[in-house]
């Protein structure tokens, strides 16, 4: 009775590969480093296998049939492909790579974080493409983002992330109040009072419910604040302060760059500092890619020169 054709293994193959290609039993056994009627055992299962005699004898040698000449190239494919799978090689290089990689990102690291990561990004490969994406403009979410290869990674601050995520820190920002210069709160008297007396704006994302990674930081010091106005991104924020009352609290970093172009000023938190830290995170479906590493690893690294 025949075998199935669905028993051959990697180990058939090779002994099928090194008889197809030696044309000997004797020479394909000292090859393999079996002995000589193991190797004719395996040559008797290679033959019921397909069918085929494979090899015959022609005088005082042996010689391959026709279909055992046919399968020589696929053999040996299937052979590279096995080793590709146990042994994988990507060869991933930055300098030459033409890969597109994409980034999920919030709008309050626009001014800073988001330039130097492109910056660093195509210095370290310029022929390749890089996306960043707006957490609320992602279907499903970021964590389906991850999950189904929209993204290679996700940068942002959460208080409690995702366990089934694999998440590195990267740096701390403090956070501080921008208002603008009139304001009727004088430069340098922002008490705690008049902090949770205040009106404040707000920015939320499809990702955040009113009590908040900033609210969450702020309760943890003794603070609160009412929040009357939301907007949908962290641009908005610093142009609608020139023209109200409104308090807005944010991290150091995007006060400065817009204080420096807009006539707001920037007032400490009342009381203990507060700082909020980002990370980023990644599924474990790119953990151990080469290319996953080295953009994780791009990422930290202009964390680590911007960190305050």
């Amino acid at each position: 009775m025949a075998m199935s054709k669905a028993s051959i293994d990697s180990h058939m193959l090779r002994v099928l590969h090194t008889l197809l290609t030696e044309s000997s039993v004797s020479r394909a056994a000292t090859l393999l480093g079996q002995s000589q009627p193991t190797v004719s055992l395996a040559l008797r299962r290679l033959r019921e296998l397909t069918g085929d005699p494979l090899l015959v004898r022609s005088g005082s040698r042996m010689v391959l049939t026709t279909h055992a000449l046919a399968l020589i190239d696929p053999v040996a494919q299937a052979l590279t492909s096995i080793e590709a799978i146990l042994h994988p090689h990507t060869g991933f290089d930055p300098a030459t790579t033409t890969n597109t990689f994409r980034i999920g990102s919030p709008d309050y690291l626009d001014v800073s974080f988001v330039p130097a990561v492109i910056d660093a990004f195509h210095t370290a490969a310029p022929n390749a493409k890089l996306e960043f994406k707006h957490l609320m403009m992602i279907d499903g979410g970021y964590e389906n983002g991850l999950e189904t290869g929209l993204l290679d990674l996700v940068i942002g601050n959460w208080r409690t992330p995702p366990e089934h995520l694999h998440l590195q820190p990267l740096c701390n920002d403090e956070l501080v109040c921008l208002i603008r210069n009139d304001h009727p709160i004088a430069r340098g008297e922002l008490t705690q009072r008049a902090y949770e007396e205040a009106e404040h704006l707000a920015v939320t994302t499809v990702n955040t419910t009113t009590w908040g990674t900033i609210d969450i930081e702020l309760a943890r010091n003794g603070l609160s604040r009412t929040v009357t106005t939301t907007l949908p991104y962290f641009g908005m924020a610093p142009y609608v302060l020139v023209r109200s009352n409104l308090l807005f609290t944010t991290t150091r970093t995007l006060a400065t760059h817009y204080a420096s172009i807009l006539p707001l000023r920037i007032e400490p938190i009342p009381g203990a500092k507060a700082a909020l830290t980002y990370y980023q995170l990644w599924h474990d479906r790119v953990h151990r890619g080469d290319s996953a590493i080295w953009l994780r690893r791009l990422v930290s690294n202009v964390a680590r020169t911007l960190s305050p």
